[in-house]
């Protein structure tokens, strides 16, 4: 509904209902026109002005076609968001991508002690990772508090798993700097290798996906590839012990 064409016709007022409207986007379908000219400090004159530069007859069908577009958006967001899980999950039967985690999981069965890393929504992932781990009888902990005092003893014997989606987290570099100073074994998982946090780990394992943030900088990436990484490990982790 918004071809570039149509956003260049409009003048400095249009522009200014323009602006408003994508900001308010799911609110549109339900104000009325004097409630919008107010908002977007103009008059109504310049509203159905607008209307019919987007090519609606008025303000009534405006909102009509406002609530299809915003619909249609939805809809194409679920369908790129689970695309890009899907080629996730591709990547992760890979050949490649298993003996990484294999790796990983020769390096973790060995160790006496698992300690999982991350600060925020990472934090949280880093509890299910604990608790996941706990499960299949490996001594796993959480530090998701980046003020946590940290004392390593026998760190030789400890691997921690460190949770960041863009691995450039000034805590938990941190964090991790005083893991190798104490030479505690690194494994990392987060969305891409070309990372600080990366480069400071004896593996990483990287996941590849769009990161989302909003205007505040809060981030919303999705969690599926980190849960699906860990619950990858626990199972060859799982399989290792059996066998042992």
């Amino acid at each position: 509904m918004f071809t570039a064409e149509k956003i260049q016709s409009l003048n400095e007022l249009e522009l200014e209902v323009y602006g408003y409207i994508m900001q308010h986007k799911n609110a549109i379908s339900y104000m009325r026109i004097r409630e919008v000219a107010t908002e977007a400090h103009v008059s109504t004159t310049t509203v159905l002005r607008f209307c019919k530069k987007i090519g609606c007859d008025g303000y009534a069908e405006f909102k009509l076609k406002m609530k299809e577009y915003n619909k249609q958006k939805n809809i194409n967001k679920v369908s790129e968001n689970l695309s890009e899980i899907k080629a996730f999950f591709e990547r992760l039967e890979t050949e490649k991508f298993q003996n990484q985690l294999e790796t990983a999981a020769a390096m973790i069965a060995k160790m006496e002690r698992v300690l999982f890393v991350g600060i925020g929504t990472s934090g949280h992932m880093g509890q299910y990772g604990a608790r996941c781990f706990t499960n299949i009888g490996k001594f796993s902990l959480c530090i998701s508090d980046p003020f946590y005092p940290i004392n390593m003893q026998e760190a030789e014997s400890t691997v921690a798993i460190v949770m960041s989606v863009s691995g450039e987290s000034s805590q938990t570099v941190k964090i991790v700097n005083g893991l190798k100073r104490s030479n505690c074994k690194i494994i990392s998982i987060t969305n891409t290798e070309n990372c600080t946090i990366s480069k400071l780990s004896d593996i990483n394992i990287s996941y590849y996906i769009t990161m989302r943030q909003d205007e505040e900088h809060t981030d919303y990436t999705s969690q599926v590839p980190a849960v699906s990484i860990i619950e990858a490990l626990a199972n060859k982790i799982r399989n290792r012990l059996t066998e042992e």
